[in-house]
């Protein structure tokens, strides 16, 4: 173990970004590894074999990839379950090294370690810089937005019927706690991003504790015992659910690829890419970009690698592809700037890690076709083009009097559907879009 290298790689995204069928693809992709061409070591024919192996780490639970490999294979298909908790698995790396040392030194082995977390959980990283009354102006100011006032009436009600001199109870707090839950489950329905805490929706075997029972207020006037009582329940948060998430799992990270479900957030309109941009800069503020050194073990280590990866390509015909990328980019702009000043490598790619679709083309229509998850029946769909300047895009989801997806949203032609998983033939790799270099840029450099 003590020449066998150990990387490991977030995987993460906001929901629906396809956190589970990204991992599954990948190993899948690295047992059997026909389609990963772009992969160097695979191209060169110095990647001799990867296999699943126990992971050291007894205490995380393992990332389940022989279920969701079935799901996929099934007949007929169908898509796994969505990430809900943090799971790893490792895949090890048997390669032939480059250089002048490789006659000497022989075969090597790396173990990549692969660590799935949701992205929601990277949003409550923010709160730890936060006290309780800080937190609770920025959500309310947030639930007045156009987007999400609609969905927060019930729970802006029960806060200005109450009465804040009352002794506390807990029969006045989990109607609070509840209707602020369903607020932020009403808004990642409508397609909405920047949802925290995390763990209000995905709350697990906590569900139904103190630590959960609360939700922004505003500041007191005068002794408000619910108030105080949500403050010490806030700060319990912070204490028992993220600087342990944050301590075991994501100060460990190495690198890191952020899914991102773009496709959609086009596809609902500006209000759904304006949250989308919020909330993936509260998600990059999470990160400590960064060189690692011999000093990381000491002071700490920096994810030195970070992809941003727009899913679900396989939606779009890949003449389409470049805009979706530059359209990505120019969102996390500023993010990226900040990553690269601080020594961390960055990039943008567009992506499908499970391909549903083929493409179809003729008398001038660039259609993708696949089977619907809907009904399970065969449509080709042809979604329209994106706008070659992504500018237009990011000031019409700014814009104060954006209208709703189909009123001069982008020219009100742009459409995506769900698809279902395709029908696999046996003996093949899983069929992906820019899978092999994605993960080029992730650990190429480590298989050298």
């Amino acid at each position: 173990m003590l020449f066998e290298p150990r990387l490991r790689l977030g995987v993460t995204g906001l929901s629906r970004a396809g956190k589970t069928v990204f991992i599954t693809s990948l190993i899948a992709n690295l047992l059997q590894r026909g389609r990963m061409t772009q992969l160097r070591a695979e191209a060169d024919g110095r990647l001799i074999a990867a296999a699943v192996q126990p992971h050291p780490d007894r205490e995380t639970p393992r990332f389940d990839y022989e279920s969701h490999l079935a799901a996929l294979s099934a007949n007929p298909p169908r898509w796994p379950e969505s990430t809900r908790r943090i799971s790893q698995i490792r895949v090890s790396l048997r390669y032939r090294p480059t250089g002048f040392l490789a006659g000497l030194t022989g075969d090597s082995t790396m173990h990549l370690d692969i660590v799935d977390y949701p992205g929601e959980w990277l949003l409550d990283l923010a709160l730890l810089d936060q006290d309780f009354t800080r937190w609770s102006l920025k959500a309310l100011k947030a639930a007045e937005n156009a987007s999400r006032a609609p969905h927060a009436g019930e729970w802006r009600a029960l806060i200005a019927a109450r009465d804040p001199a009352e002794p506390f109870e807990e029969s006045a707090a989990r109607p609070l706690a509840a209707a602020f839950t369903a607020y932020l489950g009403a808004c990642r329905k409508a397609g909405l991003s920047g949802l925290a805490p995390g763990r209000f929706l995905m709350p697990g075997d906590m569900e139904g504790s103190p630590a959960l029972t609360f939700c922004p207020l505003p500041p007191p006037v005068g002794r408000d015992p619910l108030h105080a009582e949500f403050a010490r329940r806030f700060d319990a948060y912070k204490r028992s659910v993220v600087k342990p998430f944050f301590r075991n799992h994501f100060a460990r990270l190495d690198r890191q690829i952020v899914l991102v479900d773009l496709m959609t957030a086009l596809n609902d309109g500006p209000a759904a890419v304006a949250d989308l941009s919020d909330a993936m800069k509260e998600v990059l503020g999470a990160f400590r970009p960064g060189r690692n050194s011999w000093l990381a073990s000491i002071l700490g280590r920096r994810i030195d690698r970070i992809l941003f990866a727009a899913t679900k390509a396989d939606h779009l015909h890949h003449l389409e592809h470049d805009r979706l990328t530059a359209i990505l980019s120019a969102l996390l702009s500023q993010n990226l700037a900040h990553a690269a000043f601080r020594g961390a490598e960055t990039h943008a790619l567009a992506i499908a890690a499970l391909r549903a679709t083929v493409e179809q083309e003729g008398d001038g229509i660039r259609a993708v076709r696949g089977r619907l998850e809907a009904t399970g029946e065969e449509a080709a769909l042809d979604p329209g083009e994106l706008p070659a300047d992504p500018a237009s895009v990011l000031a019409a989801a700014r814009a104060a009097d954006a209208g709703p997806a189909g009123t001069g949203w982008l020219d009100g032609a742009f459409k995506v559907m769900n698809f279902a998983p395709p029908r696999l033939s046996r003996g093949e790799g899983l069929p992906h879009i820019r899978l092999d270099r994605a993960l080029e840029f992730l650990i190429g450099d480590r298989l050298t």
